[in-house]
């Protein structure tokens, strides 16, 4: 007998904002904005993606893209946080931290600064409401002008009391260098956030050692392409520098053929620390728990590992002392337990 991972206290630490929605949501706000949604996001089924190639990526962003023009008021905000929440509650997630880009919906929010303390809000109202911790990780976007990350970051720096606890870089890794977007990192770190930089997903090594280099990431978004150079691992490893890796959407995208592709034994070995995340639920069509199952099931991770997993995760975190110590002592209540 197995013991149920859903009741596995964990950290969720990656997870995108519009990509948390509930597929009935979309479904509902579509139909509020009349928006006219394109077959791969009615189906019921998660659509059929490969980002490998340009065409691939340029697809998934277009239905990212219609999926976050059905948020347009404060009240949809809301609702997307809160049930980002309550699904996160249900999978065990102790902690979250969600990623967004605010420039992708300050216009239709009323500008940047709204946007950002709409977001914040019902942050803050789904964290009262549910009992979850969350926090925010603002991202810069990749393909717009580096001056454009510096502004955020600065605005990032700003909301540090309100709930902002890291900065992050995300689209396609393939297209702008890390190191055109080093003064916006160091803007945010010498504010007090968290390097959260996207690599190691549809590029190989080199971009993960970019963050690293040109960034200082204390995290990487995904990261899994470390395992194909040893001494990457071994600076991982030695740093510390949690790699945030979401195996669903790795496959979904085309990154690796099939679950057991996916190189989570090489990196847990190693001793790099991992939080798994769900990256992108709407899209990829599994959520947190389903992310520890299919560790278990794909590669045969332990209830003992599993929960080294789990605790990675919360160490990986911007939590404070006192909910990491809480979801540790869950983690070993857990591991206490008889299975079955």
């Amino acid at each position: 007998m197995e013991r149920d991972v859903r009741l596995l206290p964990k950290a969720h630490l990656h997870l995108h904002f519009t990509g948390s929605m509930r597929p009935t949501t979309l479904l509902e706000l579509a139909d509020k904005y009349g928006v006219h949604l394109p077959d791969a996001l009615t189906g019921g089924e998660p659509p059929k993606l490969r980002a490998t190639d340009e065409r691939g990526w340029f697809r998934f962003q277009r239905l990212y893209d219609i999926a976050r023009s059905c948020l347009r008021a404060p009240e949809d905000i809301q609702r997307l946080v809160r049930e980002a929440a309550q699904e996160d509650v249900a999978d065990g997630s102790g902690w979250m931290e969600i990623q967004v880009d605010p420039t992708s919906y300050a216009p239709l929010l009323g500008g940047l600064i709204p946007a950002i303390e709409i977001i914040l809000d019902a942050v803050d109202s789904a964290s009262r409401e549910t009992g979850l911790p969350i926090r925010v990780v603002i991202a810069a976007n990749r393909m717009k002008h580096p001056l454009d990350a510096r502004t955020l970051a600065r605005l990032a720096v700003r909301y540090v009391d309100r709930g902002v606890v890291g900065f992050g870089l995300s689209n396609d890794e393939r297209r702008g260098m890390a190191r055109d977007f080093d003064r916006a990192f160091a803007i945010a770190r010498e504010g007090g956030l968290l390097a959260a930089p996207h690599g190691g997903e549809l590029s190989g090594p080199a971009s993960v050692r970019d963050c690293l280099d040109d960034l200082d990431a204390a995290r990487i978004g995904h990261g899994v392409r470390a395992a194909e150079d040893p001494r990457l691992l071994r600076t991982l490893a030695e740093r510390g520098v949690t790699c945030e890796v979401c195996p669903s959407s790795n496959v979904a995208l085309g990154v690796y053929e099939k679950p057991a592709d996916v190189p989570l034994r090489t990196l847990f070995d190693a001793g790099v620390p991992m939080a798994l995340g769900a990256d992108d639920p709407l899209l990829f069509g599994s959520r947190l728990a389903a992310q520890y199952d299919l560790v278990r099931r794909h590669h045969g991770f332990t209830d003992p590992e599993l929960a080294e997993l789990a605790r990675q995760s919360v160490r990986g975190s911007a939590a404070p002392a006192p909910v990491r110590a809480e979801l540790l002592a869950g983690v070993d209540d857990w591991l206490a337990k008889p299975a079955g």
